[in-house]
């Protein structure tokens, strides 16, 4: 939850053993995937750290409100809100409703105890050339709310699912 009382969502793409990247990038191109990171986070404020914007091909992602962590004070690149501080990023979220945690590692590990919702997409498949992970998620901790599982296909090479995971109230 952030410090207004909005919900605070995280939302990844994960293979069987939590990883979530390599090198840099991504485990894979997963076209399904980035439409529907696309529809949950079209219309709110996402959170991420520099390396994260770095990765998109065309700089800030359109129809979001991008704020980007850095603790570097002269770091500024055009179209974003800057946070220095996780808090800072938070408290920095104009778009109404939820607000999106998008990545990378690091934000992901720093937030994971605030986020009430988890949008997980998981690939079935291991990637063993990767080099970053998400968060353990305990499953106590969580109650599945819904999923949606997917064949591979000619545009998506592996086989997937798409969980939303609501935190357990304690």
């Amino acid at each position: 939850m952030t410090e207004d009382g909005r919900e605070l969502c995280a939302i990844v793409v994960i293979d069987e053993r939590g990883a979530i990247g390599n090198k840099g990038g991504l485990l894979c191109h997963l076209p399904a995937d980035l439409k529907h990171f696309k529809t949950i986070t079209m219309g709110h404020s996402i959170v991420m750290g520099r390396h994260t914007l770095e990765s998109f091909p065309k700089g800030p992602l359109p129809g979001r409100q991008n704020i980007v962590i850095s603790r570097n004070p002269d770091y500024a690149p055009e179209g974003v809100t800057m946070g220095h501080s996780i808090p800072d990023a938070l408290a920095a979220a104009t778009m109404p409703g939820a607000v999106f945690v998008i990545g990378g590692a690091q934000i992901y590990k720093a937030t994971f105890a605030q986020v009430d919702t988890l949008y997980l997409t998981r690939i079935h498949h291991t990637f063993d050339e990767a080099d970053v992970f998400f968060p353990e998620i305990v499953p106590d901790e969580w109650i599945e709310v819904d999923r949606e599982a997917h064949e591979a296909d000619e545009r998506n090479r592996y086989n997937y699912t798409f969980i939303t995971l609501k935190r357990v109230k304690k």
